[in-house]
């Protein structure tokens, strides 16, 4: 981390993704190293370094919020990986949209979408 750094993991607010690469990401004037969950009420570091390691309780933060979340974001890496049908289900349940691409694709998306002042949130996974 540099300039700045995420006090337990968290950064409060809603902050546009300013870079990512080199192995995480930059965002309110710092750098986190590693992946992250970007939610309406903040960032915070996130533990899954390859999609297979998305789960429900990698995403229990997504639901928790899940009222003030109409679309989830996920970046899946350099490469677009397959998403299980059971947590596409649970987070329908949940009335949360699901949106799976590279996590540049996903940052950029989530950038326009935030300017939108959309009910939006991502989950990314670093990139080298």
């Amino acid at each position: 981390m540099a300039a700045g750094s995420l006090h337990d993991g968290y950064v409060p607010g809603r902050h546009i993704i300013d870079a990512y690469g080199n192995g995480g990401f930059r965002f309110a004037e710092m750098s986190h190293r590693g992946s992250i969950l970007v939610l309406p009420s903040g960032v915070r570091a996130w533990d899954p370094t390859e999609a297979k390691a998305i789960d429900r309780n990698a995403l229990r933060p997504v639901a928790a919020e899940g009222a003030g979340i109409d679309l989830l974001l996920i970046g899946t890496g350099l490469d677009i990986a397959p998403f299980p049908d059971s947590l596409r289900r649970w987070l329908k349940e949940a009335g949360i949209g699901l949106d799976v691409m590279q996590t540049g694709a996903a940052a950029r998306t989530y950038n326009i979408l935030m300017a939108e002042n959309r009910k939006v949130a991502a989950a990314l996974i670093a990139v080298p």
